[in-house]
């Protein structure tokens, strides 16, 4: 059952705190460990548990600033603060990963040996235990409150455990196995995977900044929420888009040309009150149309000539 309001806050605040307290016991571990073992594989596990902690201290801040209410200079609410800091963490992300793959290039070049693979194996294994504890808690806490920005921080953890698999994998092979050049050969993998997550990251940044409208699914599960009211008729000129937690939709409709004014605004209350008990942390704007009439002004040329 979802939760709204306050307990929401509490509740993905409580996600984001658990998420920096792993991250920050993470990465002293791995530290520890990528200077015991030398191994690029694990340097590159330690830069992306650090941006780990950066990450998760901007879902921190992201969750506090989503709370703020709206005020006199931010109508629409804060949210896009969140995908402003994201930007910047999509540049720290892309340096990373550049320098692990230079290192591991160099490894590759010139070599150099690992050492003490069953400290950093055990570390891994470790932080492997440490972020399905934190997936599991998370997954929780979505499923009662829907924070987007949670959901992120839970997928850019998932990949946590391919990263974590690797270095063991890394150092199974160079040290155990004798497999020159597996170290490196990990190093450059894991920096490619950083490089996928920050293009991935910045594509969902910029669509925020950019005002995208919804996924496909998303907002047809709207509208076809919206069927059924039989004061909602003649749907169009459909606009979404998404501000950090917030979602806004925005459309025009029908009602009979007999309503008076009274009448009309109160049933559409009614509407907008239960459509947003059915999707929480969605604000509906909705502009009302004397029945047969489209208003064409901003709309585009496909939403014109189709029958609403």
């Amino acid at each position: 059952m979802r939760v709204t309001g306050a307990e929401r806050a509490r509740l993905s605040t409580r996600a984001a705190l658990a998420s920096v307290a792993m991250a920050a016991f993470l990465l002293l571990a791995k530290a520890w460990a990528a200077i015991a073992t030398d191994s690029t594989a694990m340097l590159g596990s330690l830069a992306d548990t650090a941006l780990d902690l950066v990450a998760s201290l901007v879902t921190l801040a992201g969750v506090r600033i989503a709370a703020l209410p709206a005020d006199h200079d931010h109508r629409f609410g804060h949210g896009k603060a969140e995908a402003l800091v994201a930007l910047g963490q999509v540049v720290l992300i892309a340096a990373s990963a550049l320098g692990i793959g230079w290192r591991a290039i160099d490894r590759f070049v010139n070599g150099a040996p690992t050492a003490n693979a069953e400290f950093g194996i055990g570390v891994s294994l470790a932080a492997v235990l440490g972020t399905v504890l934190l997936l599991s808690y998370q997954k929780r806490v979505i499923a009662r409150t829907g924070s987007v920005a949670i959901q992120t921080d839970n997928i850019h953890y998932k990949s946590d455990l391919f990263l974590n698999g690797a270095v063991i994998a890394a150092l199974v092979l160079d040290q155990w196995l004798s497999v020159t050049g597996a170290d490196a050969a990990f190093g450059v993998a894991i920096a490619a995977w950083l490089l996928w997550g920050a293009w991935r990251a910045a594509g969902k940044s910029v669509n925020q900044l950019m005002d995208a409208e919804w996924p496909v699914a998303k907002r047809e599960a709207f509208l076809a929420a919206c069927a059924d009211y039989a004061e909602l008729k003649g749907i169009h000129d459909v606009r979404t888009r998404s501000s950090g937690a917030h979602d806004f939709i925005q459309f025009h409709c029908w009602v009979p040309e007999e309503w008076t004014v009274k009448e009309a605004h109160d049933r559409m209350d009614r509407v907008e009150e239960d459509l947003q008990r059915r999707f929480p942390g969605v604000e509906i704007f909705l502009h009302l149309d004397p029945e047969g009439h489209t208003d064409r002004e901003g709309m585009l040329p496909h939403e014109i000539t189709e029958t609403p």
